[in-house]
């Protein structure tokens, strides 16, 4: 953690070239020799101690402080891929310097540490004008009563535009969810995304120059047969070390012969070469389809996931946005399934695929259960059946035309096992109860999908998550300008 002096010092003083498409141009795949994954280095946020901290009425101690600062270094220490630019700030000409060291793709948390340490009675030379003139996404952070009245006007400040949003709250884990949060924008504007046509859902989501502009993530293409020329140079014998892999931790396989499992490896090997030659943080396929008489991808797919590399099939740009945000801010994995639909009689929601990861809580976490199965459609290859876990609480989200966050919760009460010879759609399903299964219907998509005709991807793909996200993407809405759309 960055600061102007040491943190004991700061409490003790209380001064603290390519494809081209017809909406817009898609970069060429580089090479191996290309830089690595710039959203893999540490992001800057810059935290602001608003006002003069003070023994006295509405302000914060010095005592009181400490705690907040201490929270912070676990915080960094915690997150792993944060430096956190720490200062002392009562006007606008403190604010302006501070926010000069942090860098100028900073976000920044604010902390009140007096009575009106924000807005200083709404002059222009206090430091939230300052931070709004620079336009950068702010959290503010208010204990109850010993933070100072300013809390009171953030609704007011988004109201004008200003992409902000505010935790207030006696518990100081709330600062960590609060860093977490602010990363994602500078993570996104140094993603690179590897992308294969043809795209799916909104329009917006697979227009290069669109997708740059709004979230910063750069798009680059697949040059065409480069799949196959990586595919036939993986060395034969990882391919049969990742097949038997996931023959070992299967709990069965059902119809997969080894050979289909072994073609599914080396497709899996594929996808991880292209990965790392192009140095990504993620993955869209478009021709999941016509790859899968070479190998099924969906192990693969699972498999990023699993990793921490968002990974989304059917082209589908929406989700795998959605993906790139969730993992920069939570390191979860999504399952993006088909919404195979709402059942009124049982208030539940089904979402199925064929590509779900098994590490539905980071990387480091524990895997979820799995046969082997054969592709339900094609009906052949070898793809997972996943057992998520029963009684789970679940998030459904997406991000949709760029601009809207769409939301729901659930509980998941089955995960049906698909007895062999029975087909049923996507093998991997989860049943969800939802508050409201009547509303969902009445409300899917609400509103905000517009025209989805054309594409019935836009509507039908739904990402979830294991927990409880829906105020945690108010306030990466509030801060990346996004409106929310909870559809039930």
């Amino acid at each position: 953690m960055c600061t102007h002096c040491t943190r004991r010092q700061f409490v003790g003083a209380s001064a603290v070239g390519g494809l081209a498409l017809a909406t817009g141009h898609l970069a060429a795949a580089g090479g191996a020799s290309s830089p690595a994954a710039a959203s893999k280095s540490n992001v800057n946020i810059c935290v602001v101690i608003a006002g003069n901290p003070a023994d006295k009425s509405w302000s914060l101690s010095e005592a009181e402080l400490a705690p907040v600062m201490s929270r912070l270094e676990q915080a960094e220490k915690n997150l792993g891929n944060v430096q956190l630019v720490v200062g002392q700030a009562s006007n606008a000409e403190q604010t302006a310097q501070l926010l000069a060291r942090a860098g100028a793709d900073a976000p920044v948390l604010a902390i009140c540490a007096e009575i009106f340490g924000l807005s200083s009675f709404n002059r222009d030379d206090a430091v939230m004008p300052t931070i709004f003139k620079q336009e950068r996404p702010v959290a503010v952070f208010h204990i109850p009563v010993i933070g100072g009245h300013d809390w009171c006007l953030v609704n007011p400040w988004r109201q004008e535009g200003h992409r902000i949003t505010s935790f207030n709250s006696s518990d100081y884990d709330e600062l960590e969810r609060a860093v977490s949060l602010l990363r994602v924008i500078p993570l996104l504007r140094r993603s690179r995304v590897l992308v294969s046509e043809p795209f799916k859902g909104t329009c917006e989501s697979y227009t290069p120059a669109k997708v740059k502009e709004r979230l910063g993530v750069e798009m680059i293409a697949i040059p065409d047969g480069r799949y196959d020329e990586v595919m036939a140079g993986v060395d034969e014998r990882a391919a049969k070390a990742e097949a038997e892999r996931w023959l070992d931790e299967a709990e069965g396989i059902i119809e997969p012969k080894d050979e289909d499992v072994l073609k599914a490896a080396r497709a899996a090997l594929t996808l991880d070469q292209l990965i790392v030659e192009n140095r990504v943080d993620g993955l869209c396929v478009g021709t999941c389809m016509r790859w899968l008489p070479r190998g099924f991808p969906c192990l693969g797919f699972s498999r990023l996931n699993d990793r921490g590399i968002p990974a989304a099939c059917d082209g589908d740009m929406d989700c795998l946005l959605t993906m790139l945000i969730f993992e920069h801010g939570f390191n979860r994995a999504g399952f993006l399934g088909n919404a195979g639909g709402v059942d009124t009689a049982k208030n539940a929601f089904h979402l199925s695929h064929c590509s779900a990861p098994l590490r539905m809580e980071g990387s480091a976490g524990a895997k979820a259960p799995y046969l082997l199965r054969r592709h339900a459609e094609v009906r052949g290859g070898a793809v997972t059946e996943v057992h998520y876990r029963i009684g789970q609480e679940i998030t459904f989200t997406k991000l949709v035309h760029l601009d809207t966050l769409l939301m729901f919760k659930g509980r998941i009460i089955e995960v049906p096992k698909v007895p062999k010879g029975k087909e049923r759609g996507c093998r991997t399903e989860l049943v969800a109860e939802v508050n409201d299964a009547a509303g969902l219907l009445a409300n899917w998509g609400g509103g905000a999908l517009g025209d989805s005709s054309k594409d019935y991807y836009a509507s039908l793909h739904r990402v979830a998550y294991y927990g409880d996200y829906t105020q945690s993407i108010r306030h990466l809405a509030h801060l990346m300008g996004l409106k929310v759309v909870v559809e039930g």
